[in-house]
């Protein structure tokens, strides 16, 4: 399967690859979990690697790190063979979910103790260790104990440790996963500022899709080993290439049509469409979806598709409120609209055309 890509994101990390991942595949057991992987990533870009369990997103981490094992296929850094190169050599490092800090070491020696290992000059040790800490603002930290951090704290030393040895690539799995909601929204705005900062190209894995949006220049969506799409993160919500990317990023309404002379046609519910007649899947956003201006006295010069449904269900969300609205023929829609009190009975929706966007299966259907 190739994975579709916003062109103009592909070209741009093609032109500026930093690493290449050439048809990578990989087995256990026999069983595939990485099947035909091909994937630019741009010198200075963070790209999220994005799946659901068992999707094969960890173990792609774990190539490019050299803790597995290519079954097929090469991955090339700077327009070496990285898979030929053993994992110390790599310029590669990894912060992962654990952050497997040494408790009987302070903050300065945990932080050292991979340039200690790798015979890094004695008198140099010093200035690149504060200098990590400076970059993760844990420099008056240096000599505290690990069991004394907060898991924020704990993240940074973690990420300082890997920034010390200089990597080319920064890969992070799952990193912000053991933190509370508030700490780990928090860390994603550091994260995201401190790899501007610095300039490492950071390989991000999580399950978790908001995340991937707030961090990401480029999602890459894993699905069942094989690439579903590859595009930033308004191209990825905006305009999804299959049903299962429309789904598994944010939510949305998908609609089972038939497409006739210029119409798509979804049980009670009619909107113009430019592509080929026959059957046809389209994703509608909730937040797409409004109520119809003709029920707030106004006028609108854009609607393009209007249907009538019965308020099944309503759930407060602060500024935006999801409804549930049953628009007969067990044909369920969701909207989200601002939050204007209680809603009851049949009302008046519409949206704009373009907004319900044609995507296709998906070959792993």
């Amino acid at each position: 399967m190739n994975a579709a890509a916003s062109p103009a994101s592909a070209e741009r990390a093609a032109a500026d690859a930093l690493l290449s991942i050439r048809k990578v595949e990989k087995q256990f057991a026999k069983r595939p979990v990485l099947c035909g992987i091909s994937l630019d990533v741009a010198s200075g870009e963070f790209l999220t690697i994005l799946g659901e369990s068992g999707s094969g997103k960890t173990t792609l981490l774990r190539l490019i790190a050299g803790f597995e094992q290519l079954d097929g296929g090469e991955i090339w850094m700077a327009g070496e063979r990285l898979d030929r190169t053993p994992a110390y050599r790599r310029q590669v490092n990894t912060v992962f979910q654990s952050y497997a800090i040494f408790p009987h070491l302070s903050v300065f020696d945990n932080v050292a103790y991979g340039l200690r290992a790798k015979a890094v000059p004695r008198g140099e040790i010093p200035a690149r260790v504060t200098q990590a800490l400076a970059m993760v603002k844990m420099s008056e930290f240096a000599q505290s104990a690990p069991s004394r951090l907060s898991g924020g704290q704990q993240q940074r030393v973690a990420l300082a440790r890997a920034l010390v040895n200089r990597p080319r690539v920064l890969l992070l799995d799952e990193p912000l996963s053991a933190l509370d909601a508030n700490l780990r929204r928090q860390m994603q705005v550091e994260l995201k500022s401190l790899q501007r900062e610095v300039g490492i190209t950071f390989i991000f894995v999580t399950h978790d899709q908001e995340e991937a949006m707030a961090l990401s220049d480029r999602i890459a969506l894993l699905r069942a080993g094989r690439l579903e799409q590859v595009a930033e993160p308004r191209e990825i919500y905006g305009h999804p290439a299959t049903a299962y990317a429309a789904q598994f990023i944010g939510q949305t309404n998908l609609l089972r049509a038939e497409v006739r002379d210029g119409i798509a046609t979804a049980g009670p519910i009619a909107w113009p469409s430019n592509g080929p007649s026959g059957t046809a899947i389209f994703s509608l956003r909730p937040e797409s979806i409004r109520l119809s201006q003709a029920s707030l006295a106004a006028k609108s010069t854009d609607v393009t598709a209007q249907f009538r449904g019965r308020i099944k269900n309503q759930s407060f969300g602060g500024a935006m409120d999801l409804l549930e609205i049953d628009c007969g023929n067990s044909h369920l829609i969701r909207a989200r609209i601002p939050s204007r009190g209680l809603l009851d009975g049949v009302q008046e929706f519409e949206f704009s055309a373009g907004d319900a966007v044609r995507v296709r299966e998906g070959d792993a259907d």
